[in-house]
């Protein structure tokens, strides 16, 4: 079995649970620290990238495509999600912890 090396955005603060990011060779795979469960969500390369630009271009509203949807509920959880695959939750603090992550360039290098 392949084993994962995952990471976190520098904004998120040590210690602290956050969405993690790791490849595999033919996939991207995210996570939340502190979810329970440890839903992994598995998609594409060119489905994270695409998340990618658009956090870049827009990183405060609501992300939907037909391969990786991000939305925000009513009690401010952002959840990532895709087609019959588990759903990623988190709290708006650790997503955008995230985000700042992703303008800063941190998670390039998984699309690269």
């Amino acid at each position: 079995m392949l084993q994962r090396t995952w990471q976190k955005s520098s904004y998120c603060g040590e210690g602290d649970s956050c969405v993690h990011v790791a490849a595999t060779p033919a996939a991207i795979h995210i996570t939340e620290s502190a979810d329970p469960g440890g839903a992994v969500l598995t998609t594409t390369p060119d489905a994270f990238s695409a998340l990618l630009r658009s956090l870049k271009a827009e990183p405060h509203r609501d992300h939907r495509a037909p391969a990786l949807t991000v939305t925000t509920a009513d009690d401010r959880s952002v959840r990532v999600h895709a087609p019959g695959a588990p759903t990623v939750t988190t709290d708006r603090r650790r997503w955008d912890a995230f985000v700042l992550g992703v303008q800063a360039g941190e998670f390039d290098h998984f699309v690269a």
